[in-house]
């Protein structure tokens, strides 16, 4: 299965600030992201229903640029990217996700991120 890079782009009303801290605060990765968070140094160690997977931080930015690469995955070269502007024409913030996935999942991988975005809006205030 081929592996394909999608980008999303996000409109929010919260400041980059807000939102950086949203990405990478544990008390606030739970509350959209997933259900518990370690970090350990430049770590982070995310669950899902039990699950474990790690990720390590692989470039950061405050308030502009978070990039993970997932400990286990196949391609070094894949990572996962939050990208965080302001707009200089409507003063939302803008935020750009970059993800990897098979090519046959990327409508799901959307769709999936569409609806943790709406949660973080949700904690976020917009």
């Amino acid at each position: 299965m081929e592996r394909v890079k999608i980008t999303m782009e996000f409109l929010f009303r919260a400041s980059p600030t807000i939102v950086y801290k949203f990405l990478t605060t544990p008390s606030c990765l739970i509350r959209w992201f997933c259900d518990e968070v370690d970090i350990q140094g430049t770590t982070y160690q995310f669950v899902w229903s039990g699950s474990a997977e790690e990720a390590e931080v692989i470039e950061d930015i405050e308030n502009e640029l978070l990039r993970f690469h997932w400990l286990e995955a196949d391609d070094d070269e894949e990572f996962l990217e939050f990208k965080i502007e302001k707009s200089p024409v409507t003063d939302e913030t803008i935020v750009w996700i970059t993800d990897f996935c098979d090519d046959d999942e990327v409508a799901d991988q959307k769709q999936l991120w569409a609806t943790q975005i709406e949660q973080l809006r949700k904690e976020t205030g917009g």
